[in-house]
């Protein structure tokens, strides 16, 4: 019997899912000829996800110019979601996960913005939202002349399971 707080992972990414008009349930559209994770044994490597709601991009644009803050951290914690659901998929719950090691954060932004750290705590509140302690992670963001489909970040990660 799975304990009740893991099942609430679950509970909270479909609660924060709706909340974003994002349906969990459905397939994710990807862009090109990749697979989104690759598991090689406890370890889960998922593929940059940009914040794309069924075939729609949600937030695209230029971070600081384009696009506010506010946005920017909203699209960001779409592409949490979609790497969430990724790794739901794959486990079957996200009460498999033991955690998620490291989490990288590109920011389609305007020469001058320094604000990525901000804008990459969109999808790291996203992540711990969900997953509680077990979404502790190491992070890195960076900023980028350009994203693919005009998107306004793109998020990838590193997670672990708690069994093979």
């Amino acid at each position: 019997m799975l304990d009740t707080a893991l099942h609430e992972r679950d509970r909270e990414l479909d609660a924060a899912c709706a909340e974003h008009g994002f349906d969990p349930s459905q397939p994710l559209q990807i862009g090109g000829r990749y697979t989104s994770l690759v598991r090689d044994g406890r370890t889960l490597y998922l593929s940059g996800q940009i914040p794309r709601i069924g075939d729609h991009i949600a937030v695209t644009g230029v971070v600081g110019a384009e696009v506010s803050m506010e946005r920017a951290k909203r699209a960001a914690a779409i592409c949490a979601l979609r790497c969430l659901t990724l790794l739901r998929q794959e486990l079957g719950s996200l009460n498999k996960l033991q955690a998620v090691l490291r989490m990288t954060v590109f920011v389609h932004c305007e020469a001058g913005f320094t604000q990525q750290s901000e804008v990459a705590d969109g999808a790291s509140d996203m992540i711990w939202r969900v997953l509680g302690t077990a979404g502790a992670h190491t992070r890195t963001s960076v900023g980028a002349l350009q994203l693919p489909k005009n998107a306004s970040v793109e998020v990838d990660l590193i997670a672990s399971t708690v069994e093979a």
